[in-house]
């Protein structure tokens, strides 16, 4: 069992105005019947209200008051003093240290923190929490330890490497952030034990190849067996599991120059 290192936090409670009660449907839906699988339980939590956009507060310097844990992310949050007393909680990066000072504006300085528009950003800077219309707030790279790369800029579009290996158009006027999302070692944390997945509200996993012909298409057979279809796994209701095609023909298709690299079976 491993965990991540937490050292880099300010041992201090969320900030109580910034913060506010989660509800969860413990994968209910209508009705009360089971809609999602595998959810449930898990510890109480309070949703921290990050600030996503910034650009509300251009030109408006912020001071780092804190470096936080949110149980709702992957990543870590920092805690943000205005110089106007304003307080809000933004995605912090690698690196980002208590105490210092980040800005939002059209054009910044090359400092991790600052936000700025892409098409101010040098070709080859690493960015995240990337806006996909302009003012809309991030929606790319929010994720622990990801970020994305400034490829190219041209005919009012700037090209993105993402994080999947996707080379994707955005708007020159979005915004995004510089650097890359903090606790880089998020995903080689080994579980351990299966009450540490329940604390984190997954309920049991069962194999379809452990069940009844009656309740799964693998199911049955004497011990191990293959799952003996000519087309692949599928899910419980029947449907293929591998390999099908989920994604239809969007007006975004355009902007994706190239595709993320399938990972290997």
């Amino acid at each position: 069992m491993t965990s991540v290192d937490f050292s880099v936090l300010t041992k201090k409670k969320p900030a109580k105005k910034l913060t506010k009660k989660l509800s969860r449907s413990f994968g209910r839906g209508y009705g009360g019947r089971i809609t999602t699988r595998h959810k449930g339980g898990g510890h109480k939590r309070k949703y921290r209200l990050i600030d996503f956009k910034r650009f509300d507060k251009k030109g408006v310097s912020a001071k780092v008051a804190a470096i936080e844990y949110d149980p709702n992310r992957s990543c870590f949050i920092a805690l943000l003093n205005y110089i106007d007393g304003e307080k809000r909680y933004v995605l912090a990066p690698n690196g980002l240290k208590v105490g210092e000072q980040i800005i939002c504006q059209e054009e910044t300085p090359l400092k991790v923190g600052n936000r700025m528009k892409i098409k101010n950003i040098p070709v080859g800077t690493s960015v995240y929490n990337i806006e996909l219309f302009p003012n809309k707030g991030g929606q790319l790279i929010r994720s622990a330890g990801s970020s994305a790369q400034v490829m190219a800029r041209e005919g009012g579009y700037v090209h993105l490497k993402l994080a999947s290996g996707e080379i994707r158009m955005i708007k020159e006027d979005c915004l995004a952030s510089l650097g890359q999302l903090s606790n880089l070692e998020q995903n080689a944390v080994v579980i351990g034990k299966a009450g540490r997945s329940r604390w984190l509200g997954r309920r049991p996993t069962v194999r379809g190849s452990a069940m009844n012909p009656c309740d799964h298409p693998h199911g049955g057979g004497e011990n191990r067996q293959s799952i003996g279809l000519r087309k692949g796994p599928k899910t419980p209701w029947g449907k293929l599991a591998y390999g099908v095609k989920t994604r239809k023909k969007k007006p975004s298709d355009k902007l994706i120059l190239k595709r993320r690299i399938k990972k290997r079976k």
